[in-house]
């Protein structure tokens, strides 16, 4: 979506309910932002975590229950690490209970506009009924950057000091990776798969995107990046500013008038149907993460890295009805300038592969926290090749105002949209060959240039695997698993280019 007016030019899927993963503390963090603001709380607040917040599975900051924590600690947690007792002890301690603080979540995701979303708890883990979609959740980054840019800079750092502990941004790696980007919020569980929000400012242009169903880490910052560039490509310049109107702030109403209800949600989307004749990775993460919407448990805690089981959807049950407020459990202080730097003093880290991965999940080695993404894996991988809507765009002469708001893996260009090249012939069936762009100073400059190449040249290496390797006078970026025929057609289009790379044999 272009940031700056807020039209959508291009959407796939953008309406089809999904679960949202750790995309829902988006919302416990704006009304977090509202309440401070409407002087109802202050980020020096001392909340006292409950004990549904301290019984979140991971992420965690691991809060107990009965322990006392400032919001401003809470905020960062939830915002940054993507902690899910952080979220929940902000929702229980200003909405008094869960169900009454889902119901505030709902009415103010009305009020903004996101017509489509219901939510259920603060932090995102899978419970049915708890959904939304790709363009309710760009409204709602939209928002957070336009209604609140005093705190928005929490979104972009990739540490900060939660009080208890340092904690490091589940979306660092595509941060350091992407020109421009500067946020915002990642999501993981087993029966959502893969998401991210993510805004990019180059100049005076901003595109904001949201991808649902990614089917790993890497897929989904890969695709992100594919759809970051072509709306920068395709933004209309000098775009005009429509702020959108920041709502009115919620508030639940006492017992005795009657508590606020959330609405019943909005029936399903049908399931999207696959191109004919066409399977992508794409089509089986869309088509899993649909199917998978209503038939997960309540709670999901075995950790996944690609698709998720099948079966039909059903329709979605409405919200319950919440129960009345016990008193609130923060002390509230004075209030903190709203000018507040709120992410605190960022911890300053040697690299991007750094000891952070370790410090960040050292109790949960070997799984993938739900609601977070996998801190140790690739940082992009290229699965499939550009979709034709995406190869016209770019082609078109005709400038315009270009939201990525949702897509995911495309089916192959057709044969007529490959460029003609001349490649000598292979005389290996094998596919034990490669290509090499040569040694970089960095591990993170060589991941970042075959991110480049990859997506330059997605015809010729969109199937290959990326593989770094140290040598004596720097880090080697190869792409290995090829073809002779491959790796000789590869390097000579990029030859083309006037790039560097050669052909590595077996």
């Amino acid at each position: 979506m272009d940031m700056r007016s807020g039209e959508v030019l291009y959407e796939k899927n953008a309406d089809t309910r999904l679960y949202p993963a750790s995309l829902t503390k988006m919302m416990t963090l704006y009304i977090a932002f509202q309440a401070i603001e409407a002087g109802e709380v202050s980020l020096d607040s001392e909340i006292t975590v409950s004990q549904n917040a301290a019984s979140q599975p991971p992420s965690r900051l691991g809060l107990r229950a009965g322990q006392k924590i400032k919001l401003r600690y809470l905020i960062r947690a939830a915002a940054i690490k993507s902690a899910n007792d952080a979220a929940s002890a902000i929702g229980d301690a200003l909405g008094g209970n869960e169900a009454n603080w889902a119901a505030r979540m709902t009415a103010t995701a009305k009020s903004l506009g996101m017509k489509n979303s219901t939510f259920l708890n603060a932090n995102g883990l899978t419970r049915k009924g708890h959904m939304s979609t790709a363009h309710d959740m760009t409204i709602l980054g939209r928002h957070l950057f336009y209604d609140f840019p005093q705190y928005y800079n929490i979104f972009s750092r990739r540490s900060a000091d939660a009080g208890m502990k340092t904690v490091y941004s589940t979306n660092r790696r595509f941060l350091d990776a992407y020109k421009g980007a500067d946020g915002i919020k990642t999501g993981y569980t087993v029966a959502a798969g893969f998401n991210l929000c993510a805004s990019a400012q180059r100049g005076d242009e901003r595109i904001i995107a949201t991808i649902f169903g990614g089917t790993s880490t890497a897929q989904r910052n890969a695709k992100m990046a594919e759809l970051l560039d072509l709306g920068f490509k395709r933004v209309q310049d000098h775009s005009p500013v429509n702020k959108p109107n920041a709502p009115d702030m919620i508030e639940l109403n006492q017992p005795s008038a009657g508590m606020l209800v959330a609405s019943a949600p909005m029936q399903s989307s049908p399931r999207p149907q696959s191109r004919p004749g066409v399977a992508t990775h794409d089509a089986d993460a869309i088509a899993a993460a649909v199917a998978v919407a209503n038939a997960a448990p309540a709670v999901d805690t075995e950790a996944v890295e690609d698709a998720v089981a099948m079966a039909s959807t059903d329709g979605l049950e409405a919200s319950p009805r919440p129960v009345s407020a016990p008193n609130r459990s923060f002390a509230t202080a004075k209030p903190a300038d709203e000018s507040e730097d709120l992410a605190g003093e960022e911890v300053q880290m040697a690299s991007v592969q750094d000891s952070a991965d370790e410090e960040d999940e050292a109790q949960f080695a070997g799984e993938i926290a739900q609601g977070d993404t996998d801190p140790g894996g690739p940082i992009f991988q290229q699965t499939s090749k550009p979709q034709p809507e995406t190869l016209a765009m770019m082609g078109k002469g005709k400038k315009s105002d270009t939201v990525i708001l949702a897509a995911l893996n495309p089916p192959q260009a057709s044969a007529s949209e490959t460029p003609r090249v001349v490649a000598r012939a292979s005389s290996s069936g094998g596919r034990n060959w490669g290509v090499t762009l040569g040694l970089k100073n960095s591990e993170f400059h060589a991941q970042q240039d075959m991110l480049k190449v990859a997506l330059m040249e997605s015809d010729t290496l969109g199937d290959a695997l990326r593989k770094v390797v140290k040598r004596k006078l720097g880090y080697e970026a190869t792409f290995v698993g090829m073809s002779q025929q491959q790796a000789s057609l590869a390097c000579a289009r990029l030859a083309a280019r006037s790039m560097e790379c050669g052909v590595v044999g077996p």
